[in-house]
């Protein structure tokens, strides 16, 4: 595996390789669900290439940028075991040089859940995800579903700019117990740890009632809202149940949907989601 920092080393490692080339965006300190998604590209493409690039447009003034987990060693181990071919790990001097003053917007999809928590969020997202696709020029590049919101703004932004990518979203890889794999399940004490597997309970209530029958979206919202609110070390933040591809929120729920949740576990924030109606 080979691993590079410049732009014009990216470029002359693509050379090399043979195509399709699937792409694997992260930010880093590594768990099983990013892993999944390597292992998925080394299936699905002849070579694999990952990036490393904790971005810093994405922080907001209060979030966790400087805290935000490291660990590149350990990174670097678990893609080479994945097969991963070459990783790029720009600074934000490569990525943002100096004078830097372009942006990628994605309108609509990015107001309600995670972008009315987290202004300017998807913005950064979006741009650096552009970056990163007209750098490395994959034929696929590999999400994971934990980040529905994300996930469905890239997909946005990739038909509406006629990036030649097919965007591939993995199933989010959970603990044994239910939690979603984070990064940021790290910053968890014990007791907040055993309480954060709220959220995939509540998930997995609501969606029982699903498929019980139940099909009033705001009935399903409550379902959440109580199970979350039984937890006293959990604050809420939002719930939600809306249409899989447009994320607005339903009053009955008829085709393919998204119930998705964020909490507070103590200072930490974490989200879930689920997808019903298939």
């Amino acid at each position: 595996m080979q691993t590079v920092t410049t732009l014009a080393e990216l470029r002359l490692a693509l050379e090399r390789l043979p195509g399709p080339v699937g792409f694997v965006p992260t930010m880093g300190y590594l768990h099983a669900g990013h892993v999944s998604l390597a292992e998925r590209a080394r299936k699905e493409c002849a070579s694999v290439v990952a990036s490393i690039f904790v971005n810093p447009t994405q922080f907001g003034p209060n979030e966790d940028l400087a805290k935000y987990p490291r660990d590149l060693p350990r990174d670097l181990a678990l893609l080479e075991a994945a097969g991963v071919d070459l990783v790029w790990t720009p600074t934000p001097e490569v990525v943002y040089p100096p004078g830097f003053q372009t942006w990628v917007t994605v309108e609509g999809l990015t107001s309600p859940l995670e972008g009315a928590q987290r202004p300017g969020h998807f913005c950064g997202v979006t741009t650096v995800v552009a970056k990163l696709f007209n750098a490395v020029g994959p034929q696929k590049a590999y999400f994971g579903q934990k980040d529905a919101q994300q996930a469905a703004v890239i997909r946005r932004m990739t038909k509406d700019l006629d990036f030649p990518i097919e965007i591939v979203v993995c199933p989010t890889v959970r603990a044994a117990d239910g939690l979603a794999m984070s990064s940021r399940n790290t910053y968890l004490n014990p007791e907040e740890r055993q309480a954060a597997t709220v959220l995939f309970r509540s998930l997995t209530a609501a969606k029982a009632a699903y498929e019980t029958g139940e099909r009033d979206a705001e009935r399903l919202r409550q379902i959440m809202r109580d199970a979350i609110n039984a937890e006293p070390l959990v604050r809420l933040q939002y719930v939600s149940c809306a249409d899989y591809d447009t994320l607005e929120e339903l009053t009955q729920v008829t085709g393919k949907s998204l119930l998705s949740m964020a909490v507070f576990v103590g200072k930490t924030r974490l989200i879930d989601n689920f997808v019903i109606g298939e």
